[in-house]
């Protein structure tokens, strides 16, 4: 009975993990959208309008986010909004590495393993973030494109 658990244990940690890491580039959105939701509902919104409003905002959060960054020509602005980004994932992932790591007794230990995985995984983000996409033509050079064919 107890080799299964442990195998069990440890798919369960694996999967936290993998979600952790692939999650980690929606920390910003995630936490726009609850703050607003949040707010909406003390402001008298109710439950449902509250919960309406934080999806919203997240999914603009991240909708604007990636445009920006696919769009803008300038490095600084791009590098900005990777930092927007990055930054509360790696905040997000050092609590998460930290609440993993409770079973190491040294404080030292677990604060270097919680660092590191606040470190992993907000450049983690990031290389999400930045990921080569597809560039968005304006409506007239696809015509113009698509006519000479």
């Amino acid at each position: 009975m107890i080799i299964p658990g442990l195998v069990v244990l440890a798919v369960a940690l694996g999967v936290m993990c993998w979600l952790l890491f692939n999650l980690a580039a929606f920390a910003l959105p995630l936490f726009a959208g609850v703050s607003v939701g949040l707010i909406a509902t003390d402001a008298g919104a109710g439950p449902l309008g509250g919960i309406f409003v934080g999806l919203l905002v997240g999914a603009s959060t991240l909708v604007a986010g990636q445009l920006v960054f696919t769009l803008a020509p300038s490095t600084p602005v791009r590098l900005a909004v990777a930092a927007l980004f990055a930054a509360p994932a790696a905040i997000a992932g050092y609590h998460a590495t930290l609440g993993l790591a409770m079973a190491i007794p040294t404080e030292g230990w677990r604060q270097a393993f919680a660092i590191i995985g606040g470190l992993v995984i907000g450049f983690t983000a990031l290389a999400r973030l930045s990921l080569p996409r597809e560039r968005v033509e304006p409506m007239a050079a696809r015509e113009m494109r698509m006519s000479r064919h």
